[in-house]
């Protein structure tokens, strides 16, 4: 079992897998229309756009460059980054009392799984096969570097590929935090 963050970006990566899927258990073990539910659903947002968005600056442009067929690779987990983004943003505009909230949230809980699965079956495998040791440390250490900065909120319309990413996220993700601060969102 992984345990604690640090060590190179696949590590890394997984422990914030495993954090997401204990959330999505404490998520799925309370009662539909349990105000812990939102809580959560708080929780887990701002670790997913966190997560994605260092992926998304960091780790998929590596898979474009170190990985063959890295271009496909990366393409389609943006694509279900996007999808999971559309999925948070909504969630995010229902009251836990509504219905939807709860096909929302297992819709995304269903799609996050399946990216996870496919991640670590997939994307990390080829990745650690076509990198150093140093080269996976590095990106590790850019990855919690672009944690720390990432927006805490999902931005569907926002882009997912450098430069743009790189330049938009820190600020937005400035925005977020100090929104988060005030209303002690992801604090509970």
């Amino acid at each position: 079992m992984t345990v604690g963050h640090g060590g190179n970006v696949i590590h890394e990566l997984t422990v914030d897998h495993r954090e997401v899927e204990e959330m999505f258990d404490r998520f799925n073990a309370l009662p539909p229309g349990h105000p812990g539910r939102r809580d959560i659903a708080d929780e887990f947002t701002i670790e997913l756009v966190r997560h994605s968005v260092a992926e998304e600056i960091h780790l998929y442009p590596a898979v474009r460059q170190h990985v063959i067929g890295g271009d496909q690779l990366a393409d389609r987990e943006i694509a279900d980054h996007a999808k999971a983004e559309q999925l948070l943003k909504k969630l995010e505009g229902l009251d836990i009392h509504q219905a939807e909230f709860d096909t929302t949230a297992a819709q995304l809980i269903t799609e996050v799984t399946a990216h996870v699965a496919d991640e670590e079956q997939n994307l990390f495998p080829a990745l650690a096969a076509a990198c150093t040791g140093p080269e996976l440390d590095e990106l590790g250490e850019k990855v919690r570097s672009a944690k720390d900065k990432a927006p805490t909120r999902p931005h569907p319309s926002a882009s997912d590929t450098p430069p743009l990413n790189k330049i938009l996220a820190p600020g937005a993700g400035l925005v977020d935090r100090a929104r988060d601060l005030l209303s002690g969102r992801g604090r509970r």
